[in-house]
């Protein structure tokens, strides 16, 4: 069984009696959920993520409800019974429907609080309802042939034990938890497995591999041993999730409190093999003459939590999570032996910043400003550790803050997470040395750097001056311009930037 050092001893969850949980139930939206399905004469239960979230005592949005008959017919006797304060929508073609309503009392006291903020919003909540049913599969599609089915069908065709289980709102009976499958026991553990033999439930939906990781990682659960052996065993399913649902259960690992858990799980799986090749690739240790180079797999896994140790309270949070993830992955590409430096990996940065936009679109992710986000703090972040290394000169970090613009505070907390050496007296002279950076950046941005490191003289202006058209002799003064500005050799106001102009313009014409 795969153990990260993030893994932690799961608290032992309260047990609750079915009184108990008939009393946690004690909303009116339940009691009048179980009022509809018996005037209608079906059994009807809650379900899934909300049962779960109920004995990890942690609040839930979702309410789904499962009906051993038509769930459509109870979310319309339930909307008539709630009158104009309620928003019915049906699915027929998927046998679904949908209830909203806005909250009006509080009787949870685990949830009070947050029902509270609720009101206080005039927030919605939303309540699925679906009649059991048992599903099958083909081999090349996640879409399952279904049909009617009870509520053990419905149990079986669950992902995971601690998804699978049921509490009975009919009257009779209401509170009663239904766990055929020892899912409570597996929350007490703090273990994923799945209902069914776990072989049969990855090849139906091979996204509920991802499903699997994913628990894994917000929970901080571990995967039972013979569910991560059917993982390494399936991996190779997960080709035919489309890129989009990948994506969307990727970013949900990288959100969680430690995204290593599921990276490392992915790595150990085969799953990254095939989702994201060159993060796989570093998961390697090159020695020669008797020199290695770290494993950069792992070192990529640190700075990920250094990122989120750092605070991540960051605007960008989940692509800064993702630039860290992929900020080394030029390495494999530029690697090279050098008999007298060693193993070298010069330009990495570049060459994984051009390789940032193809992995997006690959996985789905967005392919816009998120996107070019992350390309530019993987390209930028060298810069501030050459700078750190040496002298922090003015001119060095004024170009830095040219080039990363809005983004150079997220660039700073990427680039301190990367110092992971185990060299503490290094490590303290690159993080004294990077304070130094953030001083000079601050008392840049103070005196308004995007005046100070811009030219006050443009394009536009240039080839009024000299009576030229667009072309490359105005981009190489623009250029002369900037560079002056940068370095600080010559104050950024109009006089002084015109003679420099002029005797620029005359080693030209010459």
């Amino acid at each position: 069984m795969l153990v990260s050092k993030f893994f932690r001893n799961f608290d032992p969850m309260k047990l609750y009696s079915d009184d108990e949980l008939a009393e946690i139930l004690d909303l009116k939206i339940f009691h009048q959920i179980s009022e509809a399905a018996d005037r209608l004469g079906v059994e009807c239960y809650v379900v899934g993520g909300y049962v779960r979230d109920i004995f990890l005592e942690r609040p839930s949005d979702d309410i789904d409800v499962v009906v051993v008959g038509s769930g459509i017919r109870v979310a319309e006797e339930l909307k008539r019974m709630l009158g104009r304060r309620a928003h019915l929508s049906v699915f027929r073609n998927f046998g679904t429907a949908q209830v909203k309503y806005i909250i009006e009392e509080r009787g949870d006291k685990m949830r009070e609080e947050r029902e509270e903020r609720r009101e206080e919003r005039g927030e919605e909540i939303e309540v699925e309802f679906v009649g059991a049913r048992k599903e099958s599969y083909s081999h090349d599609s996640r879409k399952p042939h279904v049909e009617d089915g009870t509520l053990e069908d419905d149990q079986n065709r669950r992902d995971f034990t601690i998804n699978a289980m049921a509490i009975c709102l009919n009257k009779e009976r209401f509170g009663e938890l239904v766990d055929p499958f020892n899912g409570l026991a597996d929350l007490e553990d703090g273990i994923i497995a799945t209902p069914l033999e776990p072989g049969v439930t990855f090849s139906d939906d091979p996204l509920r591999m991802l499903r699997c990781i994913r628990f894994a990682t917000q929970l901080n659960f571990q995967i039972e041993d013979e569910t991560f052996e059917a993982l390494e065993r399936m991996a190779d399913r997960i080709k035919i999730v489309s890129a989009e649902r990948v994506g969307v259960e990727l970013n949900k690992i990288m959100m969680a409190r430690h995204p290593s858990i599921g990276l490392e799980y992915l790595q150990r799986s085969g799953l990254m093999q095939i989702l994201l090749p060159e993060v796989a690739a570093l998961d390697v240790v090159e020695k020669k003459n008797g020199r290695a180079h770290k494993n950069n797999f792992y070192h990529t896994l640190e700075v990920v939590e250094n990122v989120v140790e750092s605070g991540d309270t960051l605007h960008s949070s989940l692509y800064l999570r993702w630039a860290a993830l992929l900020h080394d992955i030029g390495k494999t590409k530029t690697k090279r032996w050098d008999p007298q430096q060693g193993w070298t990996f010069h330009n990495h940065n570049i060459a994984g910043a051009r390789m940032v936009p193809s992995i997006f679109k690959k996985l789905g992710l967005p392919q816009d400003q998120k996107m070019k986000y992350v390309e530019k703090l993987v390209e930028l972040h060298m810069r501030p550790i050459a700078i750190a290394d040496d002298e922090v000169t003015d001119s060095a970090v004024r170009r830095l803050l040219n080039d990363a613009g809005d983004d150079i505070d997220d660039l700073m907390t990427l680039c301190e997470a990367d110092i992971t050496s185990k060299n503490e007296v290094r490590k303290k002279i690159f993080l004294e040395n990077f304070r130094m950076v953030r001083e000079k950046l601050a008392d840049l941005k103070e005196k308004d750097y995007k005046r100070l490191l811009q030219p006050v003289i443009d394009g536009n202006e240039i080839m009024q001056l000299f009576h030229l058209q667009p072309g490359p002799l105005v981009g190489e003064l623009k250029k002369a311009l900037k560079e002056a500005v940068l370095d600080n050799r010559v104050p950024n106001e109009r006089e002084p930037l015109l003679r420099l102009l002029m005797e620029i313009k005359d080693k030209y014409d010459q």
